[in-house]
C-alpha cells in the first residue's frame, strides 16, 4: 500500500478553462508511485486526478466531507467501513463523511476524487 511514494503533480493548478482535456491523459503513471494531480482548488472543494501503480494505494483515512471517487482507467478496490467495494472504468462511489476508508492496490489505476465542503459549515 501507500510506501510513503505519493507524489504530488507539478503545477498543481485549475486546468485550462472553457477547454476541451482528456481526462485520463491528464495524468501518468510513475513506478512505484501514486501521483495526485489537484485541477480544481476552490475553498468549498476540489477535484484531483490520482494515479496509482501497481501495488500502490493509501492508507486509511477519514474526510469530514463527502468524497466522490471515480475510476477513468483500470480497476479498484476502495473499503469503506470495512466494506469492499470493487470498482471499474467508469463506475464511482461516494465516500461518506466521517467515514473510515482506504484504497487496496489492484494493478494501475486511474481516478477522479471529488472533495466537496460546502454544506458542512
Amino acid at each position: 500500500m501507500d510506501n510513503g511514494h505519493t507524489t504530488t503533480g507539478a503545477g498543481n493548478t485549475d486546468l485550462e478553462k472553457a477547454k476541451t482535456h482528456i481526462i485520463v491523459e491528464i495524468i501518468e503513471y510513475m513506478a512505484n508511485a501514486v501521483v495526485i494531480k489537484t485541477i480544481i482548488r476552490k475553498s468549498t472543494g476540489n477535484i484531483s486526478i490520482m494515479s496509482f501503480d501497481s501495488g500502490e494505494g493509501l492508507t486509511e483515512k477519514t474526510s469530514p466531507f463527502d468524497t466522490f471517487a471515480q475510476i477513468i482507467e483500470g480497476r479498484a478496490e476502495i473499503v469503506i467501513d470495512n466494506v469492499s467495494n470493487y470498482l471499474e472504468s467508469g463506475q464511482g462511489i461516494i465516500i461518506p463523511a466521517h467515514s473510515p476508508n482506504f484504497i487496496r492496490p489492484n494493478g494501475r489505476f486511474k481516478m477522479i476524487q471529488t472533495v466537496i465542503k460546502s454544506g458542512y459549515e
